[in-house]
């Protein structure tokens, strides 16, 4: 499997893949996951894949190689929009060529792809595109994009990055994601493929591959673990009456308990119980009569003797 993200910001795009393939725990290897088509002063773009790593192979060299029927390629679009019809339409003609044969072998046809980047005359535009070849274009409502393991480093992005952030503030955002990512799925790893586009450069700019030395990301790593260990340690424990927690207030109550120790008998206080077998009930009703019987008679309680 694999992570990659990309942010279409005001200042530009960023990208970030890294380049994990697995088959199995006995099969797992190094490619790069993130190809850039670049003519300086015209046009820079990326593309960056999921999924089957043959069929995305396949896919990218589909666009190195040929054009559509009309004999447009990536290198001679005059926008993006019709760039990213020529990755949607090399995805739909290597699935033409294969999937039949795959399925035969009970292999799905799985692949994933962004795609971005600036031609000259137009903004930088991000796209998705799926295993149908259909896409879809990122918008200031909906800035980035991720495919691959994606569940683990979408929390950060949703709460940090909107179209006004600066370029550094997302490629920050973007390596701490792939640090969640790679603490939680060993799917994942290193090294890692890091592309800031600045807008309107019309060329790559800022580029570095980060392994296992380098001291930014090693920096992320521990100050993200130890920074969050600290918010949630000055977070107030759920308060369960007036006292029990050393930030006890009364607006932080996440529930209360009656003089008794017995738990609120409001309906939302109670756990959704499953009902008592009959047997157990009347059991249950004889040992609540005998307790009633021996209190009133000053003794203590069956089960306090």
């Amino acid at each position: 499997m694999t992570y990659c993200v990309a942010m279409r910001l005001d200042e530009g795009i960023v990208f970030l893949s890294d380049s994990r393939t697995n088959a199995g725990v006995d099969h797992v290897s190094t490619f790069r996951k993130m190809t850039v088509f670049e003519r300086p002063g015209d046009r820079t773009m990326v593309v960056m894949t999921a999924g089957n790593l043959a069929i995305s192979q396949a896919v990218r060299q589909w666009l190195q190689e040929r054009s559509t029927e009309d004999g447009l390629t990536v290198w001679t679009a005059r926008t993006m929009f019709d760039a990213v019809r020529v990755v949607g339409d090399a995805v739909r003609a290597v699935h033409e060529r294969d999937a039949d044969q795959l399925k035969k072998f009970g292999v799905d046809f799985n692949c994933a792809f962004i795609f971005g980047g600036q031609i000259k005359g137009e903004p930088p535009r991000l796209f998705q595109i799926y295993a149908a070849g259909n896409f879809i274009e990122a918008t200031p409502e909906n800035p980035y994009f991720q495919i691959g393991e994606a569940k683990y480093g979408k929390p950060i992005i949703d709460r940090i990055i909107n179209p006004s952030t600066p370029l550094d503030e997302a490629a920050k955002c973007a390596l701490i994601s792939m640090d969640s990512t790679l603490r939680s799925n060993i799917s994942v790893g290193l090294p890692l493929d890091l592309l800031v586009y600045e807008a309107n450069a019309l060329r790559v700019t800022r580029f570095v591959q980060i392994d296992n030395d380098n001291h930014y990301f090693q920096m992320i790593h521990n100050t993200w673990g130890k920074r969050l260990q600290q918010v949630f340690g000055e977070i107030p424990d759920p308060t369960w009456g007036e006292t029990g927690s050393r930030f006890a207030h009364p607006d932080y109550r996440l529930g209360q308990k009656h003089a008794d120790g017995h738990a609120d008998r409001e309906p939302q206080h109670q756990p959704p119980r499953a009902p008592l077998p009959a047997a157990l009930a009347e059991e249950a009703a004889v040992l609540a009569e005998e307790r009633i019987q021996t209190v009133a008679a000053g003794g203590l309680p069956r089960q306090a003797q």
